[in-house]
């Protein structure tokens, strides 16, 4: 992999914090760009703080990078539906602002973070977003030549989460309430993936024999939702109440998001991957240091 600058936007998330360590820790120059400063970007790193629908911002960072990241918009998918206008800037127009950027630069490689909800008639208007969002990196590719590479992430988790992911906020209640409460019925099904397998996956993409490719992020092994949540009681070692509370107009999907057919993508795994018992340990671990769960 030929060493570069490389510009991750939401590179101070969840996800975005753990590929810029890859990256840097695959020799390239690492800019974060995102709304405020990172709390996990190292010295190595630049840090620009920015809004990516100030397009002029934006052509300020790419300007000199060899490949660029987008992690940034809107990620969390139980708001987006009850914001559909804050989810379309974000997710379509701040991603735009990005790729006219990128063509502007002459840029290699763009690297879109997407989710698997583009297969599904779940999702929300966060789906629609995705979606739309892969058909003008598509067509900008048609029509310029920026070559792509599409990351549908599944189910994360792990270290650095906050209250938009699923697995934190189990943690945080069982913790601190000695109670889960889900919408849902348990018997939905994940393909859970620790962050850093997913980050390691992601640096990968910028050889050259993923460009033009739509990739699936996701766990090997398929697991109802309460057997996930049966491992953390256990890990616990306290009674935990569960509470299964569906919500008949939820957006999320209960046993596949395949439904709908884009353009398919290929599944790519790490070969070596986080046991999700140890990864679940490291999650209480790294809450209760941030101080997001009681001591235990």
């Amino acid at each position: 992999m030929k060493k570069s600058r490389v510009v991750v936007f939401g590179g101070a998330g969840f996800l975005g914090s753990h590929v810029a360590d890859k990256l840097l820790s695959y020799g390239h120059e690492v800019s974060v760009f995102d709304l405020a400063p990172s709390a996990y970007a190292s010295r190595e790193m630049e840090t620009i703080q920015g809004d990516i629908l100030n397009r002029d911002s934006v052509e300020r960072a790419v300007a000199g990078a060899a490949a660029v990241y987008n992690f940034a918009g809107h990620a969390d998918l139980d708001s987006a539906s009850t914001d559909p206008v804050r989810t379309t800037e974000l997710n379509l127009i701040g991603n735009l602002n990005i790729i006219e950027a990128c063509v502007k630069a002459g840029v290699q490689h763009f690297v879109y973070a997407s989710t698997i909800y583009v297969f599904s008639e779940s999702g929300g208007f966060y789906r629609c977003s995705k979606q739309a969002a892969e058909i003008y990196i598509e067509e900008y590719n048609r029509k310029y030549g920026l070559a792509y590479t599409i990351l549908r992430y599944g189910s994360l988790y792990g270290p650095r989460a906050d209250e938009r992911n699923s697995i934190y906020r189990y943690i945080q209640q069982a913790m601190n309430e000695s109670r889960i409460v889900i919408n849902g019925k348990g018997d939905e099904i994940r393909e859970y993936i620790h962050v850093r397998d997913a980050a390691k996956v992601s640096a990968r993409v910028l050889e050259p024999e993923y460009r033009n490719k739509r990739f699936v992020i996701t766990g090997h092994q398929a697991l109802p939702v309460q057997h996930m949540l049966e491992m953390i009681r256990e890990i616990l070692g306290k009674p935990v109440e569960l509470i299964f509370d569906p919500k008949p107009d939820s957006d999320h999907y209960k046993i596949t998001p395949y439904s709908f057919v884009p353009k398919v993508g290929e599944k790519f795994a790490p070969d070596i991957f986080t046991d999700m018992g140890q990864g679940l340990i490291e999650c209480m671990a790294d809450m209760s240091e941030r101080g997001a769960i009681q001591k235990v």
